[in-house]
């Protein structure tokens, strides 16, 4: 029995002993403790419970009665807190106290601080920092409530049933503003009364700017509003201010407000106020903003911008822009005009079997002489407007699809205005009736089927009178497109359909080469035809035409045949250049085309043209949509040789067994073309067309060439006026001691952009200014799209202050020579880049010079200074057309774009 309790004292000592000695260890801080807050108004009960289980029966059925549930408790949600030195608990006063690092957290509530006091009775919280005996204050608060923090300097009070708070001298971010006040007041709702506070933008301890107010209310996601407030740099007050502030704290999607306008003067139009209106927000799907320009000299503008969008759906926007200015001050130099433009662009997501889109670009052809672009000059010299708006549709489960068009087109330099309305396509893929058998040209055959039908209403008109004769240098003349000429317009009015049966087929032939064999069948239909007949009173050729149905078909083969071959050079074992590669791809093909001007056809009506009994053939459907069948027989044969050459090379920079060498391109590419017509009666070897690409230094420099040679030979007649008289003749430049022939036009573009960095091409900032916005959620509207071309043609908007210095060059050759031995060469170049002069000061431009004018082409130089929270720009255009300059010095927050000090003079000052 003793050894029993001996050895039970053994085994109590080994659990004991332990438990002591773990006891003894330091304890660590605790993270967390969840908190019930005792309830002082409720007894607890007297009642002991029964100490006989047998009588503390358990009911599963509870009853719920609703009028006797206990009321909740003002709090909601857990408490928490912590301190890391100690927590203090004074039950006489029902206050805790914590220090050192502590925190106190309650739902979307945190407080931090070195010293909190709780005060359950008050339900208030008290926190401030800790003096040192240095007199140094450590741990001040730092709150956080909504996703909005408070950074304090001094001390809080905050009561976390009301959520309301008094606040010492703290500092508060709100959207991408500042806000610091001597003492805030916080309401339950989240707004803030600043007293002697200050606003501002910069996020430095001591900002550069701020706006300084007695009294300022911010009221989360709406606005900042504050009394009488002054503007001060670097903490100097200046004379700039007003009786009141409004600031915009909404994000940029919900946000309504008054548009501020820009100011200036002008000699032509005088002072002016431009884009002063209002921008709706109206909701998530729809925005519009509507301004006006208005100028002392009798000129005004209205303007309407509105974007749209369905998400999933659908985006879009639409731009209208009307001015119109006249004046009697300009009686001496008339200016009087009125002038519009219309844009729209709508872009579905693609979804289904259907698509909708549209992209109208339409106004006046005086638009960009009369009103000038500020941001992109280059606007004011855009030679076309086009638009086209389109449906299309894919018939599931079947190889056919159809697709309409309205197309709009306008030259602005000569006023030729051309409609499509409507284009219809109807298109059946290809089909391979034979690929299940293993004969290969039938197995590859496919064929397939395309329809399309257009009416094109246009001012050019044909002639009233008279044929257009390309000979005699008649033709078409434009009239205005305007609603007086309609009439005239719908009248002449072209319309037609074409039907398109392509056959072709694949196959390899002797191993080598690959064969193409291709049939295309194309039919027209119209409800005209021209009949043509000589007016011996006029001396001139007439037309009459003929009402009817008119089809008219016309047919071409063709065979091709390629092959590949390739050329190896291997240098000597340790050379740097390890091999070279010749690579050849020859091409040859045989067309056919009949002879459709045969009379059986109909298709061309031979008719006198002059008393001297001369004829000359015409197509019945000169003119028309789709012109008529071919003029002429044609079988031809086509040669082309294409070239690459490349190298193999030591990569110094990578010794590896992976990247011991590099490929590098000595030509990129080198083609030779012609082609040969049998059937033709002379000059039946065609003009040679060589083309060739190739890179240096790493891609940093292209270059691309082009020519054409022409093999005949140029005959030269001396007249009895002294002069001499040109022409070609069938007769080989070799045979005539005329070399291999005349090079009629050649061309060399170069192109190099260099940088310590490799920096952006513009393409590449387009890229990457499209993609970061992508993936802001922005959408891809034409809005956006010309926001950010203005940012890539204007360098000033788009500055990598990372780079150096970056240098773009591009020389263009042009060179011409006609029959007469008269040459026309044209030669510029152009330069674009950018200088950082320090960490803060960058300058870039744009100019080029024209050899042929010897004078410099379009010239932009502009100079961007970083001032941390603001950013200066000032761009000048020192002479042209377009001569301007601008100063802008603005504050770089989204929502104080309006802030800035801005100075423009227009071209029209000159």
């Amino acid at each position: 029995m003793s050894g029993f309790r001996i050895l039970f004292l053994i085994i109590s000592g080994l659990w004991i002993f332990p438990q002591i000695a773990l006891a003894q260890r330091p304890t660590k801080s605790q993270r967390e403790r969840v908190l019930i807050a005792p309830d002082t108004l409720t007894v607890p009960p007297r009642t002991l419970p029964s100490s006989d289980s047998l009588f503390a029966k358990q009911d599963t059925l509870i009853k719920l009665d609703s009028a006797k549930i206990m009321p909740t408790s003002d709090i909601q949600t857990d408490i928490l807190y912590f301190a890391e030195d100690s927590i203090i608990t004074d039950f006489t006063e029902n206050k805790v106290y914590l220090y050192k690092k502590a925190w106190f957290e309650y739902g979307e509530m945190k407080l931090e601080a070195d010293r909190i006091v709780i005060d359950w009775k008050n339900s208030e919280l008290y926190a401030t920092g800790v003096t040192d005996s240095l007199g140094a204050v450590t741990g001040n608060p730092f709150f956080t409530d909504r996703g909005t923090s408070y950074e304090i300097r001094k001390e809080m009070r905050y009561n976390f049933k009301t959520q309301k708070a008094i606040i010492k001298d703290v500092v508060t971010e709100q959207q991408d503003g500042v806000l610091r006040g001597e003492t805030i007041k916080k309401t339950e709702d989240g707004s803030i009364y600043l007293d002697h506070g200050y606003y501002t933008t910069c996020k430095l301890t001591t900002p550069h700017w701020h706006i300084s107010s007695n009294k300022i209310k911010a009221i989360p996601g709406k606005q900042v509003v504050s009394g009488p407030f002054n503007l001060y740099f670097n903490g100097i007050p200046t004379p700039l201010g007003l009786p009141f502030g409004l600031i915009p704290d909404t994000p940029e999607e919900k946000a309504s407000g008054v548009v501020f306008p820009t100011w200036g003067k002008e000699n032509t139009r005088g002072i002016f106020l431009q884009d002063l209106g209002y921008y709706f927000a109206f909701n998530d799907y729809i925005h519009a903003r509507v301004t006006g320009d208005i100028y002392s000299k009798g000129g005004w503008g209205l303007k309407s911008q509105a974007i749209y969008t369905k998400r999933y759906r659908f985006n879009g926007g639409f731009n209208v822009d009307f001015q119109k200015f006249k004046s009697p001050e300009t009686e001496l130099n008339p200016v009087d005009y009125n002038t519009f433009r219309v844009q729209w662009n709508h872009t579905p997501v693609s979804r289904g079997t259907s698509r909708f889109s549209a992209s109208v670009n339409a106004g006046s052809t005086s638009y960009f002489n009369n009103v000038a672009s500020q941001n992109n000059f280059t606007n004011n010299v855009t030679a076309d407007l086009n638009s086209n708006i389109s449906y299309s549709k894919t018939f599931s489960g079947t190889p056919f699809s159809m697709s309409a068009n309205f197309r709009h087109s306008q030259s602005v330099q000569t006023g030729e205005v051309r409609l499509d309305l409507p284009t219809v396509a109807v298109n059946m893929n290809r089909q391979s009736p034979f690929k299940n058998l293993k004969f290969e040209p039938l197995k590859t055959l496919n064929v397939a089927w395309n329809f399309n039908m257009q009416n094109t209403i246009s001012n050019r008109i044909q002639q009233q009178f008279g044929v257009n004769n390309p000979e005699i240098g008649t033709g078409p003349e434009i009239v205005d497109f305007t609603l007086e000429n309609m009439s005239l317009l719908l009248k002449n009015a072209n319309n037609g359909a074409r039907n398109t049966i392509p056959i072709s087929s694949n196959f390899t032939l002797f191993n080598y080469f690959t064969g193409t064999a291709s049939v295309n069948y194309n039919e027209l239909w119209y409800l005209q035809r021209i009949n043509y007949y000589y007016n011996p009173t006029e001396e001139r050729v007439d037309r009459i035409v003929e009402d009817g149905f008119n089809r008219v078909g016309f047919y071409n083969s063709s065979f091709s045949m390629n092959t590949n071959f390739y050329g190896y050079y291997n240098f000597k074992p340790g050379s740097k250049m390890q091999t070279i590669r010749h690579h050849i791809a020859p091409t040859f093909a045989f067309n056919y085309t009949p002879d459709f001007s045969d009379p059986s056809y109909g298709y061309y009506q031979r008719v006198q043209v002059d008393s001297t009994g001369r004829t000359q053939l015409f197509s019945r459907h000169q003119g028309f949509v789709y012109s008529g069948a071919p003029l002429g027989e044609s079988r031809a044969l086509s040669i082309g040789i294409r070239n690459v050459l490349e190298a193999k090379i030591l990569n110094l920079k990578d010794s590896t067994t992976e990247n011991a060498t590099k490929k590098i391109p000595l030509l990129e590419s080198f083609n030779i073309n012609t082609a040969y017509n049998f059937a033709a009666d002379s000059f039946k070897l065609s003009p040679f067309s060589i083309s060739a690409r190739t890179s240096f230094f790493e891609r940093k420099l292209s270059v691309n060439l082009t020519s054409s040679i022409d093999p005949y030979a140029v005959q030269e007649t001396s007249l009895e006026s002294g002069s001499s008289s040109f022409r070609r003749v069938n007769q080989f430049a070799w045979t005539a001691g005329q070399g291999i022939g005349k090079i009629r036009s050649a061309s060399m573009n170069m192109n190099m952009s260099i940088n310590p960095r490799s920096g952006q091409t513009p393409g590449e900032v387009r890229d990457e200014l499209t993609q970061d916005f992508l993936e802001r959620g922005g959408v891809m509207d034409e809005f956006a799209q010309n926001e950010i071309n203005r940012i890539v043609s204007d360098p000033s908007q788009y500055i990598d202050w990372d780079i150096p210095w970056n240098v773009s060059l591009g020389y263009n050759l042009s060179y011409s020579k006609q029959i007469n031995n008269q040459e026309n060469i044209t030669q510029t170049m152009n330069v674009s880049g950018d200088l950082s002069l320090s960490e803060k000061w960058k300058i870039n431009f744009n100019t080029g010079f024209d050899f042929q004018a010897a004078a410099i082409t379009q010239t932009m130089i502009g100079i961007s200074r970083d001032l941390h929270c603001w950013q200066m720009n000032v761009s000048w255009v020192p002479f042209g057309k377009f001569t301007s300059y601008s100063i802008d010095i603005r504050v770089k927050s989204s929502i104080l774009q309006d802030l800035k000090v801005s100075r423009r003079r227009s071209f029209f000052d000159l």
